[in-house]
């Protein structure tokens, strides 16, 4: 019976976060699609236009920890809504920075903005609180693949937002933010309202009354076992950390370039929006299939895929003809699902190596880095670009991903204990 209500508990948390990341998906998406194009109509130059990105992504490292901290203190209803919340407070402050030219306002709103990024992608772990530990990654992509629907309709309503923001004073590509800051303030109050029991205290509370079951009937853990397996779970939270960090250098670095690249050569707001309208869909859409792959395939060898993929990625950026719409795709949608494959195995090896009581904590310290990470590539990938060219900044992009093929080394060559189940 208790089994029963643990199964219909992570039902029923699911399918809130599920409906809140439909929404999230559609704030999120603003941001990549027109975030560099603003700061090049704003400022007139080519080299800053990665900043955009970089400052959202730095702000979500800020809000990772934040979230983090709150969602291990007061439960994931709290800390994610916190986290969108802010996310739409940011999305206002681009549009507002937007219709007075104010560069400060644009680029410290694109900071708080970041909040509802960092919150997006946190979500997923609030999936796997009370999931079974062999149906961890087939959580977490549900959670993902539900981001799609609104990831991929942001992209592609860039000109009707512009239309509708141009129709009311706002300059066109601040349309966008208006979508972004209504889609992160539902998700927020989503959650705030129906996330009831919160999951992680939830399985929290699960696990004290499992130790403490254990302890009564004399049947608890070796009193060295904890020590043993404390390396274990610190390698599997370096790994963990290794693969997101890679997978997501490699994706903001070339993904942030594309718009500015394509728009270079001819193509128009439409034809942006669709490229990344298909790039977001790759990231979120295959995660159903990525999450069984992951639990029945195992960690590392989806890990591996995921190296792979966005080398095939970086190559086929570089060598796309500029004009080519199929090429350019072809290479944004390898991007997207090169790294889904990083992201969902990445995930799952942190949620196999923390318990409820230092979860999201643990969680919310990765995301920071990851966030960081992408903040940098994101700063430099303008830079890359304005010094070489956007087949140069692919090309390493790609060959960076190769980087996943040694942290597998790396982690097969020592003992690996009870993780046979991670590939």
């Amino acid at each position: 019976m208790k089994e029963y209500t643990q199964q219909q508990l992570y039902k029923r948390s699911l399918l809130i976060v599920v409906i809140s990341q439909v929404f999230g998906g559609a704030g999120l998406a603003a941001g990549i699609t027109v975030g560099a194009l603003l700061a090049q109509e704003m400022l007139g130059s080519d080299s800053v236009t990665g900043l955009p990105t970089a400052l959202f992504t730095l702000g979500s490292a800020g809000a990772a920890l934040l979230v983090g901290r709150l969602s291990q203190r007061f439960g994931r209803r709290i800390g994610l809504s916190t986290g969108f919340l802010l996310g739409s407070l940011g999305a206002v402050g681009v549009i507002v920075a937007a219709i007075y030219s104010q560069i400060v306002l644009l680029f410290a709103s694109l900071l708080v903005y970041g909040a509802g990024t960092a919150t997006n992608l946190q979500a997923r772990y609030a999936a796997t609180d009370l999931a079974d530990s062999g149906k961890r990654a087939t959580a977490i992509s549900i959670s993902m693949v539900s981001t799609t629907l609104g990831a991929v309709a942001g992209p592609n309503l860039v000109n009707v937002m512009g239309e509708l923001a141009a129709g009311i004073g706002i300059p066109r590509l601040a349309g966008p933010f208006i979508l972004a800051a209504a889609a992160f303030l539902l998700a927020g109050l989503v959650l705030m309202l129906f996330l009831r029991p919160d999951p992680l205290l939830m399985a929290q509370e699960l696990a004290r009354k499992q130790a403490a079951r254990a302890d009564s009937s004399g049947q608890g853990a070796a009193p060295d076992s904890g020590d043993s397996a404390e390396p274990m779970q610190r390698k599997l939270v370096i790994v963990g950390a290794a693969v997101m960090l890679v997978t997501q250098i490699v994706m903001v670095g070339i993904m942030t370039m594309t718009p500015i690249h394509m728009r270079h050569h001819g193509h128009g707001l439409g034809d942006v929006g669709m490229v990344i309208g298909i790039h977001v869909a790759a990231m979120y859409l295959p995660s159903l299939i990525t999450g069984v792959l992951v639990d029945k395939l195992g960690r590392m060898t989806m890990t591996v895929a995921s190296g792979i993929t966005l080398l095939a990625a970086g190559v086929v950026a570089a060598v796309a003809p500029a004009h080519s719409m199929l090429a350019i795709t072809l290479a944004l949608a390898l991007l997207g699902l090169g790294w889904n494959f990083g992201l969902i195995s990445g995930t799952t090896l942190i949620v196999d190596a923390t318990t409820p009581a230092n979860r999201a904590k643990t969680q919310g310290a990765v995301d920071v880095l990851i966030a960081l990470a992408g903040a940098t590539s994101g700063a430099m990938s303008g830079m890359i670009v304005a010094g070489s060219s956007y087949a140069v900044l692919s090309l390493v992009g790609g060959l960076l991903s190769l980087v996943l093929i040694p942290v597998v080394v790396w982690t097969r060559s020592r003992p690996r204990g009870n993780t046979t189940s991670n590939g």
